[in-house]
């Protein structure tokens, strides 16, 4: 270790509750709450609109699987850094831990703080300053949390993932049995508003969909402070996901139920509108809390996560060694949750608005997606990792399937909206230079 003390290893201390907790409360952020208004925009009927979620759903379900497998196989602290290590060498896994650290999970991280800044803005006013100061105390804070023990972060993610589903829970059974005399405006339709090609604007909306899908991919970045990952990897991932597929569904369709096309269009707090028709002024302030909870959830699951691919690439030698130390009494990385703290706080100064910082966030995630499939079908063909690996069910065919998805969507993407794409890229871009003289310079050890 750097600064000599003994190596001390992470603890191994995490259960079924844990995963689950990490992928509920990492993927429930606060996408449920704003993205299903900007995608209306996209479509003319609610049947479209469903069709999309429906399919995406299905879609990470099967990702969950691949990640399942691979976690199982590899059940070491990193996830996807370790998986496209292995498959593809150290190079292509710098790329991937460059990109978590200045683009990928620092930048949700400070985008979720300000939109909990914003609710909090809800009962204070904030002037503009002042919710950027409240987002940083926020980012600060759940450093802090994590920094002191991934007990004590789980327990907090184990709590915000129940307030955060219990809501959704009650706000869609509150929906179905409280909303029964509002007329059902499920067969509404209107002319898509962008003035885009349809092939255009299911583009874009499935990139929307994918963001609100997104968190499921993490489990695996703790897997070596699991008690048994070849138990709680799949069972995670199986279970957490399918309890989001079901909360979103059921949201959505309640959401356009009550509004219709025009009435979501027309608001940027879908939620908020059909718990005050619900329960009046006061449902609007407990969906206020709701979202500062799943925001801050979020932004806890990420840096409890995230922070771990930092230090396993400081560890290997392919990052800052500042990065490779344990904190000898809380056995966490505190270095790597600390620069991941600092880093989301620079973004969140320096860009200061949700929809600057998370551009080009998805089109990123889904390049490495993309990665870590082909990474799967290449550890079957060697039968790499532990022989009693979890194998994912309906292989090659779920896989493969999986894997045209993510291309068609990739190509698409650049093609249909080439200018944004190579913005997007081009923050990944940027540590290809970065890794070349770091390898030039010898800095990696043999794997």
């Amino acid at each position: 270790m750097p600064d000599g003390k003994p190596a001390t290893d992470l603890r191994r201390s995490l259960r079924v509750s844990d995963g689950i907790a990490l992928l509920v409360g990492i993927t429930i952020g606060s996408g449920i709450y704003s993205t299903p208004s900007l995608i209306a925009g996209y479509f003319g009927s609610f049947q479209g609109i469903l069709v999309a979620w429906i399919a995406v759903g299905l879609f990470v379900l099967v990702g969950g699987l691949v990640y399942a497998e691979l976690g199982t196989r590899f059940p070491e602290t990193g996830g996807e850094y370790v998986y496209i290590a292995r498959a593809f060498g150290g190079r292509a896994a710098f790329l991937f831990g460059w990109a978590q650290l200045f683009i990928i999970r620092t930048s949700p991280t400070a985008g979720l703080s300000l939109i909990a800044a914003d609710y909090v803005g809800f009962f204070v006013a904030l002037s503009p300053t002042a919710k950027i100061g409240v987002a940083l105390v926020f980012v600060a804070a759940i450093a802090s949390l994590n920094y002191v023990g991934v007990e004590r972060a789980s327990g907090f993610q184990k709590i915000t993932t129940l307030v955060k589903v219990f809501g959704l829970l009650v706000f869609a059974a509150g929906g179905l049995l409280l909303l029964r005399g509002i007329p059902n405006m499920l067969g509404s339709e209107l002319q898509p508003t962008t003035g885009l090609p349809p092939a255009t604007n299911v583009v874009a909306a499935l990139m929307l969909i994918v963001f609100t899908h997104t968190g499921w991919d993490r489990v695996g970045y703790v897997a070596g402070e699991m008690k048994n990952p070849r138990s709680v990897i799949p069972r995670s991932m199986i279970i957490g996901l399918s309890l989001i597929i079901a909360i979103y569904w059921t949201t959505i369709t309640i959401y356009h139920y009550v509004l219709g096309m025009d009435g979501m269009r027309g608001t940027s707090t879908p939620a908020a509108d059909v718990a005050t028709l619900m329960i009046g002024p006061i449902g609007a302030g407990a969906i206020a809390l709701l979202a500062i909870v799943s925001a801050i959830g979020s932004v806890n699951g990420t840096t409890m996560s995230a922070s771990r691919v930092y230090y396993r690439m400081a560890a290997e030698g392919r990052f800052f060694k500042w990065l490779d130390h344990i904190h000898p009494t809380f056995q966490t990385p505190s270095r790597a949750i600390i620069a991941h703290g600092v880093w989301a706080s620079v973004i969140l100064v320096l860009r200061g608005s949700f929809e600057n910082i998370a551009a080009g966030m998805v089109f990123a995630i889904l390049i490495f997606y993309s990665m870590t499939a082909v990474a799967l079908f290449r550890f079957r063909r060697t039968e790499a990792g532990e022989a009693n690996a979890f194998r994912m069910p309906g292989y090659p065919i779920l896989p493969a399937v999986y894997l045209l998805g993510l291309v068609a969507l990739l190509v698409a993407r650049a093609v249909l909206d080439w200018r944004n794409s190579l913005v997007d890229i081009s923050f990944v871009a940027t540590g290809i230079p970065v890794s070349l003289y770091w390898f030039r310079r010898g800095r990696t050890r043999r794997d």
